[in-house]
């Protein structure tokens, strides 16, 4: 683990930092895990939050720099509290024993090496849920396969099909060489979407697209390489939930939300390539409501917490 962070190269930035020696990369994240909330999410896709809900863990700081980022007090900010690798095997085990579907690992790819090393130590003391490792998408086949054998649900997003976009809106160069290439291995490593009794997801992938305003004829190059590169069984989460936030009122036309036109025409774009299997939302997800409260709730072991 600490050889891989002495000369850090886990995401497509390979920066070099070496963050042994306290060192800030790209990310500007530090060497321990960095954790800003511990909860029970209900709002992911269904075979994912299910009935009890699905076990996130919010780990601060980012690869990119979404100027429309909701979460942007902890992935800009970079708020949040360091853990050691075992108090974060620790959390995993905690959530378990609160009844959650799965462990859902949010935005870890800053903290790869250190996450598979907790995984591992959870799993010899019992870890047996699934694991969903929900991703930006900007990542390196060679990052992921740290996780192999450790992640059994990849739920990646595909942000961009356009590199100008990414690269202006994200500041993240080829993009869309990354992303493809990671969804790839996500789908290598887990070949087949496998689901429980109750219709909760037990192995596989789902791949998430956010419409942009002004943007949806992206969206549909995104959708055209899903069904040639992956196929029309595909599970598809195509979402309409954007909120201008953070920087973006500085970015027309991301300073409103997506209208009703441009996402049903990426809806409608969605069966016209024969995909099959997809989740559509409201246009009443779009709204601040639905965006966490980082209090660093569950990141302390329960006891310790300071008065």
């Amino acid at each position: 683990m600490l050889e891989a962070l002495s000369n850090c190269r886990v995401c497509p930035r390979r920066c070099g930092a070496d963050r042994v020696s306290g060192k800030q990369g790209w990310c500007r994240a530090p060497l321990l895990p960095k954790l800003a909330l511990v909860s029970v999410h209900h709002w992911e896709e269904p075979p994912v939050s299910g009935t009890n809900g699905s076990g996130t863990i919010f780990f601060s700081h980012c690869n990119l720099a979404c100027v429309f980022c909701q979460n942007h007090p902890i992935s800009a900010g970079g708020f949040g509290q360091e853990v050691t690798v075992e108090r974060l095997a620790e959390i995993f085990l905690e959530q378990q024993t609160r009844g959650v579907h799965n462990i859902n690992l949010v935005s870890a790819v800053q903290f790869l090496p250190q996450t598979a090393e907790a995984l591992r130590l959870a799993k010899g003391e019992g870890l047996s849920i699934p694991v969903v490792y929900n991703s930006n998408g900007y990542e390196t086949p060679e990052g992921l396969q740290l996780l192999e054998g450790l992640a059994d649900i990849y739920l990646p997003d595909f942000k961009y099909w356009d590199d100008a976009l990414a690269k202006e809106y994200s500041n993240a160069s080829r993009y869309r060489e990354y992303a493809a290439a990671a969804i790839m291995e996500m789908r290598r490593q887990q070949p087949e979407d496998i689901f429980h009794e109750d219709g909760t997801m037990r192995k596989g992938l789902i791949l998430r697209h956010l419409v942009l305003p002004g943007h949806y004829k992206d969206s549909l190059r995104v959708l055209d390489w899903v069904r040639e590169a992956l196929g029309t069984e595909t599970i598809v989460s195509l979402m309409s939930q954007y909120t201008p936030a953070h920087k973006a009122k500085e970015y027309p036309p991301l300073s409103r939300r997506v209208t009703t036109f441009e996402y049903e025409k990426v809806v409608a774009h969605f069966w016209e390539v024969g995909l099959k299997n997809g989740f559509m939302q409201r246009r009443s997800s779009a709204g601040s409501e639905y965006t966490p409260l980082f209090d660093l709730s569950g990141v302390e072991k329960a006891g310790t917490q300071k008065d």
